[in-house]
């Protein structure tokens, strides 16, 4: 933005900052998708809390030039970005493709490929795009964004992004654009989202993974060799096996890249082969690390862990629309079956145990409530009204990894047991799981970290969104939910968060034992990473020492 933004919620985010409603990240991260530029929110910062407080920069020291990186990471199909199940394909993309903001490991999402100015109700966002060029030389245009817009909001895609942007951008069956003007091109520069019902986090969706801008000529599709905005180019791929990309020759526009060539090295599901790949140094970093592994890496002298808190979870999901699931007493019994913490000293001890809600305190909009503690009696008193006296039989489906999963649900069949739950265990291998994950009656479903807990619950709990692999669908739900979205002060969206939460507990469809502790590890010659809660890599802010 090239001026700042009176917007009225911007004073009433200070105003809650300056008495104490918010933390100083929790106001940097808010006022940043608000349109306050940075210098204007640290210079507040400092004027509260009567310092001289000036933002650093955690990549400002000179780095090492040239070189390759390699780095141990799955490598699926990569053919079509916008329908992405997981994170480490769109790390690959990542390289090639931008996005149109960028959720940094602050968490303070920023200006990507464009800029933005919410009005005041907070239903008009103007954006202006960046003078980038493509790969080609063409240059990047309002155009491209709004047929990268248009193409994950249309339903015959797939895209999860759907799923974060349906309630204001779609009419109220979820199937077309609300109005013929919602997404309105003003010129070459600039074009704006008229939205049919106010939203704040709307910056936050537009880096969500699956949202990578690409060339419109390539119809959604993309390959070697496929054009983009970003700093490198792929020049090799091979799915299970690898991925080659070289730096942009012509130019970046953001962050010049210190590396010639990055090197993602599929060393397949089993964490032993990952360790050894970075024992041996065959690579040079790994994507994520199994707990099994966590001493290992430890004891690597050439290595350096990276451990952040994250909301990163696996749920234990029911199917609402299932005969065994259909009854809330059904699914409340399996929760209060559960002692959470009892599981996450047995799957992830370095984890914290979580409360059924798919809400992590890391998140900006969570809130405590009581914790919800394990009352097995409760669980058989309610299966018997639900019409289960003699208890109940299911089947839940897994994966073999990361084997946390396998022995926390391990856990969680031992703890059902003594309530008459009675589950046996289907495990597929990790490509066939994926390939059913949001189709089986009961399964347990990895899910990575968002910056809010509102974005969770549109991906995965909103009536009839792609993610929704429970099909849970709750208009009280869904009432509460649009009320978090188009709510600027976070004291109040915190209280309605709760109200979620508490949902979520009592009719909800998952048994959540557990918040992950993420860890990575990188050579100690590897410059410049910071780990992002979300797993990102961000290739151009990497170096390595040769």
């Amino acid at each position: 933005m090239t001026k700042e933004t009176p917007n009225e919620h911007i004073a009433s985010v200070k105003r809650e900052y300056a008495e104490g409603h918010a933390s100083r990240r929790e106001f940097l991260r808010f006022a940043s998708l608000l349109g306050m530029s940075a210098s204007a929110a640290y210079a507040f910062v400092a004027k509260v809390e009567n310092l001289r407080f000036v933002p650093t920069d955690a990549h400002a020291a000179k780095l090492p030039q040239g070189g390759t990186l390699k780095i141990a990471m799955r490598c699926p199909k990569i053919s079509s970005p916008h329908t992405f199940s997981w994170i480490f394909d769109s790390n690959i993309v990542r390289q090639s493709n931008d996005y149109l903001a960028v959720t940094g490991q602050d968490g303070i999402t920023r200006p990507g490929l464009l800029s933005w100015e919410p009005s005041d109700d907070l239903k008009t966002w103007t954006f202006k795009v960046r003078d980038v060029k493509w790969h080609d030389g063409r240059k990047f245009t309002s155009d491209d964004a709004i047929w990268n817009i248009k193409h994950v909001l249309n339903p015959e895609t797939g895209s999860s992004v759907l799923g974060l942007m349906k309630s204001y951008m779609l009419d109220e069956k979820g199937k077309t654009l609300w109005d013929a003007n919602a997404i309105e091109k003003v010129d070459d520069r600039t074009f704006r989202l008229n939205l049919r019902v106010p939203q704040v986090t709307l910056p936050e969706h537009l880096f969500h993974y699956p949202f990578a801008i690409l060339d419109p000529k390539e119809g959604g599709k993309f390959g070697v060799g496929s054009n983009g905005t970003g700093a490198f180019i792929l020049k090799e791929f091979e799915v299970n096996r690898g991925a080659v990309l070289e730096v942009n020759k012509g130019g970046y526009w953001g962050k010049k890249p210190n590396l010639d060539r990055i090197e993602f090295i599929d060393t397949g599901d089993n964490p032993t082969a990952v360790a050894r790949a970075m024992g041996s140094q065959q690579v040079d970093g790994i994507y994520i690390g199994e707990i099994e592994q966590y001493a290992l890496y430890q004891s690597m002298t050439h290595a350096k862990v990276y451990s952040l808190e994250a909301g990163a979870t696996g749920v234990a999901r029911m199917q609402v629309d299932r005969p065994e699931f259909k009854d809330p007493r059904v699914r409340k019994a399996m929760r209060l079956a559960i002692d959470t913490d009892a599981i996450r000293k047995i799957a992830y001890p370095i984890g914290e145990q979580a409360q059924h809600h798919h809400v992590s305190p890391t998140f900006r909009d969570y809130r405590k409530l009581p914790h919800f503690k394990r009352n097995v009696a409760a669980a058989k008193k309610l299966l018997a009204e639900a019409g289960h006296p003699n208890g109940i039989d299911l089947e839940i489906t897994i994966k073999p990894h990361p084997s946390w999963e396998g022995k926390g649900v391990e856990g969680l069949v031992y703890q059902w047991e003594q309530a008459g739950i009675r589950v046996k265990i289907k495990q597929l291998p990790s490509s066939k799981f994926w390939g059913v994950w949001d189709k089986v009656p009961f399964g347990f479903t990895e899910w990575a970290h968002r910056p809010y807990g509102s974005m969770i619950m549109n991906l995965a709990y909103r009536s009839g969104v792609p993610w929704n692999e429970s099909h849970y669908d709750n208009p009280e739900f869904n009432k509460i939910l649009d009320q978090v979205d188009s709510t600027p002060s976070l004291k109040k969206r915190k209280k309605l968060m709760g109200q979620l939460e508490k949902i979520m507990q009592e009719d909800g469809p998952i048994v959540q034992p557990v918040w992950r502790k993420l860890f990575m590890v990188y050579n100690k010659r590897v410059k410049g990473f910071v780990p992002h809660p979300t797993q990102y890599i961000f290739g151009n802010e990497l170096a390595i020492q040769a």
